[in-house]
């Protein structure tokens, strides 16, 4: 391009408003934080938590079926166990009963770490579920860990 007097033309530069700044840069924050959020070791998403509360039924742990994951002495009564290679947690909320869920939160998928006073404690944000059912205790969780099958048989637990 060339001016009147045959002199190119230099094309101003383009400018972009303060708000198109704050709107990208809210955007590669937000895109920075799901990232975190979900990125927490053994995180895998979130899950949508339709699991049925007993031990023997609903939707579960990754693992091979038969597997012995512990034996009953390993699991104390009122809390329980993870087995992040497994995928599953599997609790003793009152003597002789076993139960086992899920280990991923239904948060954002990141892996329980332990047990304690009967509940079940995601490090991510802080939601709690209940080792008897699975239940939320105290969220930003809003979904039951689903159930996970497992067989007791004599001493040893198994996945089933």
């Amino acid at each position: 391009m060339t001016s009147s007097q045959g002199i190119p033309r230099i094309a101003a530069p383009r400018t972009v408003g303060r708000r198109t700044v704050v709107a990208a840069a809210g955007a590669m924050g937000l895109s920075t934080a799901l990232a975190a959020c979900g990125g927490e070791p053994g995180a895998a998403g979130g899950s949508d938590g339709a699991g049925a509360p007993a031990a023997s039924g609903g939707a579960g742990a990754s693992g091979a079926a038969g597997a012995v994951l512990a034996k009953t002495a390993d699991i104390p009564e009122g809390g329980g166990k993870v087995f992040e290679d497994k995928g599953v947690v599997v609790t003793q909320p009152t003597a002789g009963e076993f139960k086992a869920f899920s280990s991923k939160c239904t948060h954002t998928g990141c892996a329980v770490k332990d047990i304690s006073d009967g509940t079940i404690h995601c490090p991510c944000h802080g939601s709690r579920f209940s080792a008897a059912d699975g239940s939320v205790q105290a969220g930003p969780a809003t979904k039951p860990l689903p159930a996970a099958s497992i067989k007791v048989d004599g001493d040893s637990i198994t996945l089933a």
